[in-house]
């Protein structure tokens, strides 16, 4: 996927991304604070990602999506930089993403506390009493 919008540009080239700038945004979050960036690299090497690159070729968001490439995919790690925020690029991502040829045919899948209504925009729904969730371990070292 390389998709131009404005200044920007969408791509899931993972040689693209930006591992110390993903990690930083992804600390920042309220999801991912504590996860090593061991545990991103190998997150990273197993999903397919997006990035998405102001026109200098800074990354400024990143998003993950976890598939079995025929039934259902879990979309996850979607963050814009801060600085970036309010400008249509979470949107753009994330439309892209489950709009792509790949994803469009499966079900969709993802978890958030306060951003419902980006994603009802494109086809998600709330189901609070149909999922279960298993916290991880404690990753070494933390």
């Amino acid at each position: 996927m390389n998709i131009r919008f404005g200044d920007y540009q969408i791509s899931d080239d993972k040689k693209k991304l930006d591992l110390d700038v993903v990690h930083g945004l992804l600390k920042r979050s309220y999801w991912a604070d504590k996860r090593s960036r061991e545990t991103l690299i190998r997150a990273v090497e197993n999903s397919r990602c997006f990035g998405v690159y102001d026109a200098n070729g800074r990354q400024v968001a990143f998003a993950r999506v976890i598939t079995d490439n025929s039934t259902m995919f879990y979309l996850c790690d979607v963050i814009v930089d801060e600085s970036y925020r309010g400008s249509g690029i979470g949107k753009t991502m994330v439309e892209s993403i489950v709009q792509s040829d790949e994803l469009r045919g499966l079900s969709g899948h993802l978890a958030t506390v306060d951003a419902f209504g980006l994603y009802e925009k494109y086809g998600f729904h709330k189901e609070p009493d149909k999922y279960m969730r298993k916290p991880p371990q404690e990753e070494a070292g933390q």
